[in-house]
């Protein structure tokens, strides 16, 4: 067998997003940083086309248009609905307060996909499911680290039997994240698990499942003392047989020893990807994949693309391809984006209840 043809390499070769046939156009309901520096940049690489910009903001639904060659931009929610085409994607990225406002102005039978979280608290995500199923919403949430280019690959191997049984899962990072790129969040009571760590939490469930419970600690830090906590511990519970953990500092400014990784352990080996966008965002650095068989040495596993922007392409296209009817499968629905949302509430409240006392 060549290395060419080796269950590895033919793992990595199948290890692509789903994407539509024919793409629909997309009506981006917000025009912000994120927006503008992933959304847009993974559209127009997957030819993805872009119909309307909206922003309550003229200049920046005015300038994106300009920028990405959208054919029109409004402040008005009304106004893209009647401008955009019948079999249109809703791509709402508005801060998670905003989605009960937005949602009840757009058609119903609409295709959306909501960016995270689904809400503030479960109480709201709760209320938004049952708002998408009142207007037969197609809905999905933007939860892309799912198909960032080296956990699509991650998980080929996984199939593949590369590492046998999968008994530990952890993820860690610790950088410097720059907060104050987010106005909203000055003022936003909760911060880290709901607007970053929930990204590692959804991507757990996407391997095992929702936990049976959670353990969690999330604390304020000295250096962002105007800011909710920004440093998490979670814990989510998979019975005696699986170590499976998250934790996160966002003040880590020291240099050499800043970190951003998942990693998995198997019976059979090995892996680790690295997440360079918190290693200096919103830059960046390169996403890798590293291997290693039991008891051999580790090896970097050829992926290409990062994060941001790739993984919007596969968020996109899962919806896409489910509206089209070229797949069954949408992942990151409401339906179970709302199971990611009782892991977020279930780990404030363990961090607020606390642990036993000494």
């Amino acid at each position: 067998m060549t290395e060419q043809t080796s269950p590895l390499h033919a793992a990595l070769a199948s290890a692509r997003p789903q994407l539509p046939l024919h793409p629909r156009p997309i009506v981006s309901i917000g025009s912000g940083g994120i927006v503008r520096d992933a959304h847009m940049p993974a559209y127009r690489a997957a030819g993805f086309p872009v119909a309307v910009a909206v922003d309550q903001n003229s200049e920046k639904s005015q300038a994106l248009a300009a920028d990405f060659n959208i054919p029109r931009a409004t402040t008005s929610i009304a106004e893209a609905v009647a401008f955009a085409p019948r079999d249109c994607i809703f791509d709402v990225a508005v801060p998670a307060g905003a989605l009960l406002d937005v949602l009840p102005q757009l058609p119903d039978g609409a295709a959306v996909l909501l960016q995270k979280p689904m809400g503030n608290t479960l109480a709201e995500a709760e209320q938004i499911l049952a708002l998408c199923r009142s207007k037969g919403m197609t809905a999905a949430v933007n939860f892309q680290l799912r198909w960032a280019p080296v956990m699509i690959a991650a998980r080929s191997l996984t199939t593949a039997g590369v590492l046998g049984e999968l008994h530990d899962m952890e993820v860690k990072v610790s950088v410097r994240t720059p907060w104050e790129l987010w106005s909203f969040l000055a003022t936003a009571p909760r911060l880290e698990i709901l607007y970053h760590s929930i990204h590692y939490v959804d991507l757990v469930r996407s391997w095992f499942g929702t936990p049976e419970r959670v353990y969690a600690k999330t604390v304020r830090n000295p250096r962002t003392p105007a800011l909710a906590p920004t440093k998490s511990v979670i814990i989510m519970d998979y019975g005696e047989w699986k170590r499976v953990f998250i934790t996160t500092n966002h003040a880590h400014t020291f240099q050499g020893s800043q970190h951003s990784y998942v990693q998995w352990e198997g019976t059979t080996g090995a892996m680790k990807a690295v997440m360079g966008v918190n290693l200096d965002y919103p830059i960046g650095r390169p996403d890798t994949l590293t291997y290693a068989p039991l008891d051999s040495e580790w090896q970097t596993l050829p992926t290409t693309g990062n994060w941001f922007p790739e993984a919007f392409i596969g968020s996109m296209g899962s919806l896409q391809s489910f509206v089209t009817g070229e797949t069954n499968d949408l992942p990151t629905s409401v339906e179970d984006a709302i199971q990611t949302m009782r892991v977020v509430e279930a780990a404030y409240l363990s961090s607020e209840s606390g642990g036993a006392a000494i």
